[in-house]
C-alpha cells in the first residue's frame, strides 16, 4: 500500500449482465451471452443489441423523477444510489463540498435527442418538449447524481468514445490524489441503442452480423468473431482517498493504484496499427502503480469481438506482459457497452480481484490462432494480487486502470 494508492470501497451495476453487483458477477462468471433481438431496431440491418433486462424506471426512481430523465441517467442514477450504499457512506452526514462525481459517456442523452428530433419534425417546434436539453445534455447524469445524494464537489462529466468509463475512474483518482475530495463518485452510463446511433456503427460496418445467432454474436478473440453487439447499462465505483476510508473504517474491496492515458493520434476510427497508444497507456499506468509487468495476475481486455482489434489488442499484450496473466473479454456476456464499458469492466476486475476469480470470455469456441496470450475460455480460480483493465476509443484514446486487492 502506497500513498498513491485509491480505496475503492463501492460498487454499483446496471448492465445487460443484471441490475446489482451480485446478479453481474454470477452472470458473468456463467459466461452466457446477452445478445438477443431487438424490436426497436427491426429496419436495420443489424436487429440485435444486448439490453438491461427488466429495467423499470418508474418502479426504480418513481414516476416524476423518471420521467425527468434520459434512459441513460436513470441508469446512472441507480447504479450510483447502490454504489452509495454498498460503501458504507450516509449522504446525510457527509462534508459535501469533499464528494464530487465523476462520470464518463460517449452519446449522452442521445435517444432523448431522436425522439425529440422525430417529434420536432413530425409536428413542429410546439412538440418538442421543454425537457429536452435537461434529458439530453451529457453533463445532467453526474448533475442528477449530485442532485440526489447530495454532492458538492467538483462535478464533470468526461468523453472519451468507449474510454469514457476508464478515463472517468482515472480522473477521479486524480481528484483524490490531488486532496481535492475525499470521495468521489465516479463511472459512466450509456444508453445508445437507437436506430440512428445503431444504423451509424452498422454503416460502418463494426457490428456483427450474427443476427440468426444472436447470443453468441459478441465472440472476443473467437476466431470467427465479425463485429461488437451494441449495449447499454452502468457502473459506479465509490472511490475514496485511502486514508479517509480507513479513519471510517470502511471495507475497502480494492485498490485502484495506476491509472494511464494516451493518445493515438494516429485515425479518427481505426487504432494505431502496432498498437503504440495502448502499450504506452499500459507502461504508464504500471509506473504509476510501481509494478512490472510481470507482477500482473489477470487483464480485462477491451477485447471488443472486432477482427482488428482483438489482434491488434492481443499483439500488445504478448509483448508487454511478460508473466503471462489470464486475460478475458467480459464483453462476451455484455456485449459493448460503449462509453460506459470501461466503468463496468473495472467493476468486473475489482470483483475478480476480491473473489480470486477470472471470468470467462463467453462464445469462445475456436480461439483465433494469431492470439497467443492466455484466454480464460471459463470461469477460473487464480489469485489475483493485481490486475489491469484496458479500454480504447475512437479518435484514438487509450485508458488503462490497474487494480489491486485491498
Amino acid at each position: 500500500m502506497t500513498s498513491r494508492d485509491v480505496a475503492v470501497t463501492g460498487l454499483g451495476l446496471v448492465t445487460p449482465a443484471g441490475i446489482g453487483v451480485e446478479t453481474n458477477w454470477t452472470a458473468v462468471c456463467a459466461g452466457r451471452g446477452t445478445g438477443a433481438f431487438d424490436p426497436t431496431l427491426d429496419d436495420l440491418p443489424v436487429r440485435i443489441s444486448c439490453r438491461v433486462p427488466d429495467f423499470d424506471a418508474e418502479a426504480r426512481l418513481g414516476g416524476r423523477l423518471s420521467h425527468r430523465l434520459d434512459r441513460a441517467t436513470q441508469f446512472a442514477l441507480v447504479a450510483a444510489r447502490e454504489a452509495i450504499t454498498d460503501a458504507g457512506l450516509d449522504p446525510g452526514s457527509w462534508t459535501r463540498p469533499r464528494v464530487g462525481v465523476v462520470l464518463g459517456t460517449g452519446h449522452g442523452g442521445v435517444g432523448t435527442f431522436e425522439q425529440e428530433h422525430r417529434a420536432f419534425l413530425d409536428v413542429g417546434v410546439d412538440e418538442v418538449s421543454p425537457l429536452l436539453h435537461p434529458r439530453q445534455l451529457p453533463n445532467m447524469a453526474a448533475g442528477v447524481v449530485a442532485m440526489d445524494c447530495g454532492a458538492h464537489g467538483p462535478n464533470l462529466v468526461v468523453s472519451t468514445a468507449c474510454a469514457s468509463g476508464a478515463t472517468a475512474l482515472g480522473t477521479a483518482r486524480d481528484l483524490l490524489l490531488l486532496e481535492r475530495c475525499d470521495v468521489v463518485i465516479a463511472g459512466a452510463c450509456e444508453a445508445p441503442l437507437t436506430p440512428m446511433t445503431i444504423a451509424g456503427f452498422s454503416r460502418m460496418g463494426a457490428l456483427s452480423r450474427r443476427v440468426c445467432d444472436p447470443r453468441h454474436a459478441s465472440s472476443p478473440f473467437d476466431v470467427e468473431r465479425d463485429g461488437f453487439v451494441a449495449a447499454e447499462g452502468a457502473a459506479i465505483l465509490v472511490l475514496e482517498r485511502m486514508d479517509h476510508a480507513t479513519a471510517r473504517g470502511a471495507r475497502i474491496r480494492s485498490r485502484l493504484v495506476g491509472y494511464g492515458a494516451t493518445a493515438d493520434g494516429h485515425h479518427v476510427t481505426a487504432p494505431e496499427p502496432h498498437g503504440r497508444g495502448l502499450e504506452a497507456a499500459i507502461t504508464a499506468a504500471l509506473r504509476d502503480a510501481d509494478a512490472d509487468p510481470r507482477d500482473v495476475n489477470h487483464v480485462n481486455a477491451h477485447g471488443t469481438s472486432t477482427p482488428a482489434n482483438d489482434r491488434l489488442e492481443a499483439s500488445v499484450m504478448s509483448r508487454v506482459y511478460t508473466g503471462a496473466p489470464l486475460v478475458a473479454s467480459t464483453k462476451g456476456v455484455t456485449g459493448h457497452l460503449l462509453g460506459a464499458a470501461g466503468a463496468a469492466e473495472a467493476a468486473y476486475t475489482v470483483l475478480a480481484v476480491e473473489h480470486a476469480m477470472v471470468p470467462p470470455t463467453a462464445n469462445l469456441r475456436q480461439p483465433d490462432p494469431s492470439v497467443t496470450v492466455q484466454i480464460a475460455a471459463r470461469s477460473t480460480p487464480t489469485k489475483v494480487a493485481l490486475a489491469v483493465t484496458h479500454s480504447m476509443g475512437f479518435g484514438g484514446q487509450n485508458a488503462v486502470l490497474v487494480i489491486a486487492g485491498g
